[in-house]
């Protein structure tokens, strides 16, 4: 080999170990950055007309266990939406109240049925009726609170979706820029492992969103499908649809056109039960709330509301009142109508004829029948017993999902909790469940990550290999001399 031979080989060694100090160097740097893909050199042997001539750096690849990645992306998904549901009925719970609250739907019926109970041991008391009185307002408006929630629940969901439908979009069109990029950079030769350090935290965002599969595509491109198979992004990022809506109240559902569906590409995709493109992850979850889970929590409240209405508006309890009139619980100041059953519970409010707040309201009606005209005799507890036996006994429910089973109305609000907090019981374990495995499949993506201690040991091997270059070129250079000193 000739000495300008060496020379170069020399010089080309001292290029790959100060490019492969630099690798390692980036690698130390970034072992604790979130979505780092630990960074290797590329060298092959060069030649010149089948003779060696030194090293070449073919480029810089990273290290990432995609099959881990894709698993974990998954298992994200899954507890970002385990993690909604549990949120949910976690809310639920607290907005009907747990057992023992004075204040939860069932400790307002409690309180009613033992003012009732003590108002007729003593029917001649004015503060024991103004009692039964303020105990069924505020039995009133604990419904229209615990509606209030569930119709807050829906908004928040709708709010949510926007939210993320906002996020999703902008990481799309981040994403398909990145691509751009990465095709023009490796088409120039230039390294893209920072680009795509930069896009895995895109898409690792996006997945929590919506479950989804990356496919690799030429020149460094990827294309997006959620897991049922509907294109995210594939060359151009698709355009993800929604309206939010300012207002909702129980009468507005999906299904009859008051609220948004999602669209993809101005198509509308269905976000219910059965197939869906986007089933998993948050969105889904957030769809769910807002059209299934809060509206079956209303329509199961609005069917206790009719219950419990129903109960007083019989003539059979109060014989003062006629068939149709009103009883001690009225819709905004009428009769309770099977009919008008969706939304009962958020009109739900006390018969004014009782209600001393109100022109020609008195609590002594409470004693004397609504639909008595003149103060009856103070002694008379009938009325009185009557209101109290109607809560504690067993009927079944018109509607709602009770199991048909004959209940009082501290029974069915007993019931309504108790699946209710079931259902949370059971979001919470499936969220444990799937944060764990996600958590586990992080652990493990981070474990193939950057190790320090094989860094430092590579670091070594450079500067040997640095220190060996350096001696062949100080060797030649003693060569060249001593022929210059001939």
């Amino acid at each position: 080999m000739s000495i300008s031979g060496s020379l170069s080989n020399a010089l080309s060694g001292l290029t790959a170990a100060a490019r492969a100090a630099d690798v390692v160097s980036s690698n130390v740097a970034n072992a604790l950055t979130p979505g780092y893909g630990r960074r290797e050199l590329e060298l092959s042997a060069r030649s010149i007309a089948g003779v060696g001539a030194g090293v070449k750096v073919d480029g810089v690849s990273r290290d990432v266990d995609q099959l881990v990645l894709a698993d974990r992306r998954l298992a994200d998904a899954g507890a970002a939406e385990a993690e909604q549901y549990a949120a949910f009925y976690l809310k639920l719970e607290d907005a009907i109240g747990l057992p023992g609250d004075l204040n939860s739907l069932n400790g307002r019926i409690a309180a009613l049925e033992a003012a009732l109970t003590e108002a007729a041991s003593r029917p001649d008391s004015d503060a024991r009726l103004q009692a039964t009185v303020d105990a069924a307002d505020a039995l009133a408006m604990k419904f229209n609170a615990t509606s209030d929630a569930i119709q807050s629940l829906r908004k928040d969901a709708d709010t949510s979706i926007a939210q993320q439908v906002d996020l999703l979009n902008d990481r799309l069109t981040k994403i398909a820029d990145l691509n751009a990029q990465i095709r023009r950079h490796q088409g120039a030769g230039h390294e893209t492992a920072a680009l795509i350090d930069q896009r895995q935290a895109l898409v690792d965002d996006i997945a929590e969103i919506v479950p989804l599969r990356v496919v690799g595509r030429d020149f460094g491109e990827i294309a997006i499908y959620t897991q049922s198979g509907a294109t995210l992004l594939d060359g151009k990022a698709s355009q993800i649809g929604f309206t939010q809506t300012g207002t909702i109240v129980p009468e507005m559902t999906y299904s009859g056109g008051a609220l948004s569906g999602l669209t993809i590409n101005g198509r509308e995709v269905n976000t219910g039960a059965g197939y869906s493109p986007i089933s998993g992850g948050r969105l889904a979850a957030l769809f769910h709330q807002r059209d299934d889970l809060a509206q079956q929590a209303q329509t199961s409240l609005d069917a206790l509301a009719r219950d419990l209405a129903e109960r007083f508006q019989s003539p059979l309890v109060d014989p003062t009142l006629a068939l149709g009139d009103p009883g001690l619980f009225t819709d905004e100041g009428g009769a309770v109508l099977a009919a008008n059953e969706i939304g009962l519970s958020a009109r739900l409010s006390l018969n004014a004829l009782v209600d001393p707040g109100q022109p020609g309201g008195a609590a002594w009606r409470m004693r004397d029948g609504l639909g008595a005209t003149a103060v009856g005799l103070s002694g008379d507890a009938t009325v009185l017993n009557a209101l109290a036996q109607t809560l504690s006994q067993a009927r079944i429910p018109a509607s709602g999902q009770f199991g048909g089973a004959a209940r009082s109305a501290s029974g069915l609000a007993s019931e309504f909790l108790s699946v209710v907090s079931a259902a949370r019981q059971s979001a919470e374990a499936d969220h444990s469940f799937t944060r764990a495995k996600a958590d586990t499949l992080l652990a493990a993506q981070l474990a193939d990550g950057v190790d320090t201690d094989a860094e430092l040991q590579r670091l070594l091997l450079i500067e040997k290999a640095y220190a060996a270059n350096a001696k062949v070129i100080q060797t030649v250079d003693d060569l060249l001399d001593n022929m210059l000193r001939l």
